[in-house]
């Protein structure tokens, strides 16, 4: 569904921040993309979704194919229409609107296909949305609002949602009832998910593989479940194993090399 190819990608022809990065997309995969803050998660999204040239970045090598058609020029609107759906850091949705009208604005990414907006499938999805759908949406919870931005990307009929960081603000109960209808999504809407999440245990619950990210390029890949037996994982992103790191890591440059995951 979504193929990254050895890409290079710089802000303002100075910046470089991602370099020489591949990872995949199957369809019907949920896939996590891990790392430290700064390593270069967002900047993959952005990539794959169009949006790097309207923030003076770009593509400086490497190829993003999408249903095998190359998309490295490929504007964000055309992207969106075509099934791939970017939902952005920080939900991003229409504050001063109402919850349908939000919706309905997000019906355009459906210009010149067959497909109509389905929006009682969004409100089946979640039911607080059709309580909610004549309310300003600014006035909603975060995660009511995180709710709103994940129904937006259902209207479009999307093969592929690339999600940032849905999790981010969120109590931990409402962050168990968003990842359970991410995989509802997944399951039975058979949308493609690549999922950039700081909460690595929400993450590992619904996706098939992951990807960690350090410094813009790819240091470990596999399964979830391969990676979650991974000790650098389980110290660094799932809070469990050594409790003293100058104890357990006798070895200084394994040690050195475990504290960059920190950093």
């Amino acid at each position: 569904m979504l193929s990254i190819e050895n890409i290079e990608v710089a802000y303002h022809h100075a910046i470089q921040v991602l370099k020489g990065l591949t990872l995949s997309v199957e369809p019907g995969e949920v896939v996590a993309l891990l790392g430290a803050n700064g390593a270069g998660k967002t900047t993959v999204l952005k990539a794959a979704s169009g949006l790097l040239p309207l923030e003076n970045g770009s593509i400086d090598a490497g190829q993003i194919r999408f249903n095998d058609d190359p998309i490295n020029r490929v504007a964000p609107h055309e992207l969106a229409r075509a099934g791939l759906i970017h939902v952005r850091e920080g939900r991003r949705i229409f504050a001063e609107m109402t919850v349908e009208d939000n919706l309905i604005a997000a019906s355009y990414a459906l210009t010149g296909r067959k497909e109509k907006p389905d929006y009682d499938a969004v409100y089946a999805f979640f039911p607080k949305l059709k309580e909610r759908a004549h309310q300003t949406a600014g006035l909603l919870s975060g995660g009511e609002q995180q709710m709103l931005a994940i129904g937006r990307a259902l209207i479009g009929q999307p093969r592929l949602i690339l999600l940032d960081e849905p999790s981010l603000g969120l109590a931990p109960r409402m962050v168990d009832e968003i990842f359970d209808n991410i995989a509802r999504v997944n399951q039975e809407q058979g949308a493609s998910i690549l999922l950039v999440e700081q909460n690595a245990s929400a993450a590992f619950r619904i996706a098939h593989r992951g990807f960690i990210l350090e410094n813009g390029k790819v240091v470990l890949e596999g399964p979830v479940e391969q990676l979650r037996e991974n000790p650098d994982i389980q110290t660094f992103y799932l809070g469990v194993g050594e409790q003293d790191d100058q104890k357990s890591f006798r070895n200084i440059k394994h040690y050195k090399r475990r504290k960059r995951w920190l950093n």
